[in-house]
């Protein structure tokens, strides 16, 4: 999770970030740190993504008290999930998440700036992911999108598995 200073007060951003493609699958941006509305909102978005089956995922997150909550920690283990924690006090631990929070405050957040909603942080932050998705080139992933990424991965499943005879496409 990070902040973004408003005119109105902050606005509190929380993303669920697949580790394997990089894309965002879940976002949320809320006036509260309250755990049932900001975080367990983007995890509920990345649970109704087309994609959004957590059953045997690993979630790792930080110690931070939205994510030990109960309500949010019950609604992992519901989704078939295994929730994670790192060790108190390390950063280098949830890297992934503060290296996405930090470009997202670089890459928009300080460019854009100043904001005067949270409403407004919300919806630059909706064009932000998908940007961040669809066209950002990421060096982890060879200069690639995270969807370039998805998409290559499905399609060596698919042809590692053709369908059977008289079931593919004509």
């Amino acid at each position: 999770m990070t902040y973004v200073a408003t005119w109105s007060g902050f606005a509190y951003v929380a993303f669920v970030t697949d580790v394997y493609s990089r894309r965002i699958v879940g976002w949320n941006v809320a006036a509260t740190l309250k755990a049932e509305i900001l975080p367990l909102q983007a995890l509920d978005m990345a649970a109704w993504d087309p994609d959004g089956d957590l059953t045997g995922l690993t979630h790792h997150s930080d110690h931070g008290s939205n994510y030990m909550a109960m309500v949010y920690t019950d609604r992992v283990v519901e989704l078939g999930a295994m929730p994670s924690t790192g060790t108190v006090g390390d950063s280098f631990d949830n890297a992934l998440a503060e290296a996405v929070n930090g470009l997202y405050k670089t890459e928009l957040i300080r460019q854009r700036g100043p904001w005067r909603t949270v409403e407004q942080v919300g919806l630059a932050t909706l064009e932000y992911v998908w940007w961040w998705n669809n066209q950002r080139l990421h060096g982890e992933l060879d200069m690639r999108t995270p969807i370039e990424v998805e998409d290559a991965y499905y399609a060596d499943l698919e042809s590692a598995n053709p369908a059977p005879a008289g079931q593919g496409s004509r």
